[in-house]
């Protein structure tokens, strides 16, 4: 375009005009600056119609400084390589300098910029260096003028696409951006060959530029024809079912990106290229150039965090079963692995303090499997139809075990990119092992036949609904964009479900980067959760129709939740006291005749660690995180400092503890490795006291029941002095970050 290369002319005769100038200016006190020295400190004065960290970050020389500012207290007292970095004085660069600081504010309208250097000696080959900048005014845009040869776009959406107005610096970067847009516009409007050029008028007395916009839409572009190359296995019919533009549509340049994604997502091809051979034409030849990948793969992956032990997973693919990029998934994961040998021990947690002998049931290993059949591109190439088989025995540590088997379909439709919404109806058949305890506090029925009930196979058939939208630039480590995902479900008798419910939630993340190489993040998450008439009645037990199955609560705490909390223990609870710390064997303690439940929990001779804390769940929460994330020293570790917060309620059983909320913060550091972060994160507890119901057993003519005493627990586990310090860090060991 003719103004772009004016323009260009222009940049380029300062180039050719300035280093005679550069030559002929000695840098400030010559004869005491010293060969490199290192530069300390860089002062930018004058600076005032821009952003100082911009300008910084356009020219060559810069300052010593500490990696980051988490580093700033030992950068203090130690300039060692691993937090601190030394920069030095080029005098080349800084002539250069000089010219740079004066395009970069040409390019933003500032044409009379002025630049001086002063260097300043710092002692012991140490130098300031200061840029003293007279900005100038600025050449104002006194006109700006949009002429369409086709009237094409509307006046509304040309404002929408111009970066800058009448009466503003003539902002080149800004009058180029408002060249791509209006140009993109026109070619998703089918006019795949329209130019948009510019002209400018300068008006060196009044400092000002009138600026003129020609589009010339010239005309629509259609798909003449689609060809193929490249394939061998894969037939050419899934690979145009693939595409999502088809011939004798219009043409479009987004298609082509779209297009191509697709085809890499589908995980058939090694490469997919997209090409348009011949251009200026109304009708478009588009040729596909495909590579295939191999069309079966098989994982086998380990591994170990503090909430499940150790965990071994298998996963086999076959992206074209059948063909038309039909895909089956055979997938198993096996958890808990060595529980029962390394509970308490290291990092691992401990699961011993439980009421009776339920304890067993937590040492058992969980599993996970599947069979997943996915037609992608069904019907469109948005849309994707998936059928599913699965069991699995999952374990929350003190609360329950929960076994369940069933089917599930899924239809998925990309809304637009990165965002799809799905609806999916499961069919489970689920069984709630727990000890009597769980039921009794969660449920507040604690007979035999009840409880009975409770534990037979029960049907748990959602109908959901879910949309999601990821503008992040990183799978694994995003450092700026934002994601979210929005879910509801829907249980009653309509959908074949004894366990009966409406549920909600929100879980959304945003990243933006800070300073240099860190990124902060937030995330936040909220939940509701309601039991619907007529559960109790469908399930056995004849009332109660506040039954809420436990997968279907809310929990809080963890290692991507609070992490200054245990998993799940952020929220309403309950202590488990065995009866044998009750009553002593030596007769101490409460000893008969007193009635177990007027025993004082509060009394000398129990003790904290005593208790074991059961969380119960909510049916409310409310989450939030800040986190930073920034380089150390050493290559591939990250580390983070963040704060977390949580709020979880129950409004069910009036009887038991409505909510808890607390804000801890913490530290941790991540090893960057192929299959993501693997985290390690120190959150601190609050430590406060809780006043606590306590249920412990008592025999009664031969037969276990389970009682709550008529005194709560002042419960505080934490210790006094440094050992008290301790006990309120969290440790958390995982793969993946937190959001």
């Amino acid at each position: 375009m003719r103004s772009r290369f004016r323009r260009l002319l222009g940049v380029s005769a300062l180039l050719v005009a300035f280093p005679a100038f550069l030559g002929s200016q000695p840098p400030a006190n010559k004869k005491a600056a010293p060969v490199n020295p290192e530069v300390v400190d860089l002062d930018l004065n004058g600076v005032k119609a821009v952003k100082p960290k911009e300008l910084k970050a356009s020219i060559a020389t810069d300052e010593s400084h500490c990696i980051n500012m988490v580093l700033k207290p030992i950068c203090a007292i130690s300039k060692a390589k691993y937090f601190y970095t030394k920069k030095y004085l080029n005098h080349d660069e800084l002539k250069r300098d000089v010219l740079r600081v004066r395009v970069f504010y040409w390019k933003r309208g500032f044409r009379q910029t002025l630049v001086d250097t002063v260097v300043a000696d710092r002692g012991n080959n140490k130098v300031g260096v200061t840029f003293n900048i007279v900005e100038g005014s600025p050449t104002l845009v006194s006109a700006l003028d949009v002429v369409q040869t086709q009237q094409v776009l509307s006046e509304t959406e040309v404002r929408k696409r111009l970066r800058l107005s009448q009466g503003t610096p003539l902002n080149l970067l800004r009058l180029d951006s408002s060249v791509v847009f209006l140009q993109q516009s026109l070619w998703d409007k089918g006019y795949a060959d329209a130019v948009v050029d510019t002209t400018i008028v300068l008006d060196s007395l009044a400092n000002s530029a009138a600026i003129n916009v020609t589009l010339d839409p010239r005309w629509k572009a259609t798909i003449g024809e689609i060809v193929i190359e490249g394939e061998d296995k894969i037939s050419e019919r899934t690979i145009r079912k693939s595409l999502t533009m088809q011939t004798g549509q219009l043409f479009r340049r987004a298609e082509l990106l779209r297009s191509q994604r697709a085809l890499y997502e589908s995980n058939l091809f090694r490469r997919a290229a997209i090409e348009v051979p011949k251009q200026g034409d109304s009708s478009k030849i588009i040729v596909v150039t495909v590579q295939e990948a191999p069309l079966r793969e098989a994982r086998l992956s380990a591994g170990f965090n503090t909430i499940d032990f150790f965990q071994v997973e298998g996963r086999y693919t076959h992206y074209n079963f059948l063909g038309s990029a039909r895909r089956l998934e055979f997938q198993a994961a096996i958890g808990n692995l060595l529980a029962s040998s390394m509970n308490g021990r290291f990092i691992f947690r401990d699961m011993t303090d439980n009421v009776g002998s339920e304890r067993s049931r937590y040492f058992a290993p969980t599993y996970n499997a599947s069979i997943n059949l996915r037609q992608p591109w069904f019907g469109s190439p948005g849309n994707e139809l998936a059928f599913g088989i699965f069991a699995h025995r999952r374990s929350a540590p003190g609360i329950y075990v929960d076994r369940g088997y069933g089917t599930t379909a899924t239809f998925t439709r990309l809304v637009t990119e990165r965002a799809p919404a799905s609806a999916s109806y499961t069919f489970e058949i689920t069984h709630v092992d727990a000890g009597d305890v769980y039921f009794c506090v969660n449920y507040g029925v604690c007979d035999g036949p009840t409880l009975a009930a409770l534990r037979t196979r029960q049907r748990m058939s959602p109908f959901t609904l879910t949309s999601s939208i990821d503008r992040t630039n990183d799978p694994f480590s995003p450092t700026h964009g934002f994601r979210a995902t929005v879910d509801a479900e829907h249980a009653s008798a309509i959908t074949a479900s004894d366990f009966r419910y409406n549920r909600a939630s929100a879980d959304g993340a945003a990243f933006r980067p800070f300073r240099k190489r860190a990124v902060l993040g937030a995330h936040l998450r909220l939940g509701w959760v309601n039991p619907l008439a007529g559960t109790g009645t469908a399930i056995g037990i004849g009332t109660g129709d506040d039954v809420l199955h436990p997968r279907k609560r809310f929990y809080a705490g963890g290692s991507r939740s609070v992490r200054g909390y245990g998993e799940n223990q952020l929220g309403p609870r309950i202590l488990t006291l065995p009866i044998t710390k009750l009553r002593l064997k030596d007769g101490g303690g409460c000893a008969d005749p007193t009635p177990v439940t007027a025993c004082d929990p509060n009394a000398d001779y129990l003790k904290d660690r005593d208790f074991e804390p059961r969380p119960l769940g909510g049916n409310i929460i409310a989450e939030g995180s800040v986190e930073l994330r920034f380089p150390l020293f050493l290559e591939k570790l990250v580390g983070a400092a963040f704060v977390d917060a949580g709020y979880v309620t129950q409004r069910i059983n009036p009887a038991l503890p409505k909510s808890k909320a607390a804000v801890t913060p913490g530290f941790g550091v991540r090893y960057v490795s192929p299959v993501g972060p693997i985290r390690v994160d120190f959150g601190f507890n609050p430590g406060l006291s809780e006043t606590l119901p306590v249920v412990t057993e008592s025999v009664v003519n031969g037969e276990t029941l389970l009682v709550t005493l008529d005194q709560r627990r002042v419960y505080h586990p934490v210790r006094t002095g440094f050992n008290g310090v301790l006990d309120r860090v969290v440790l958390h060991l995982s793969i993946g970050e937190a959001f």
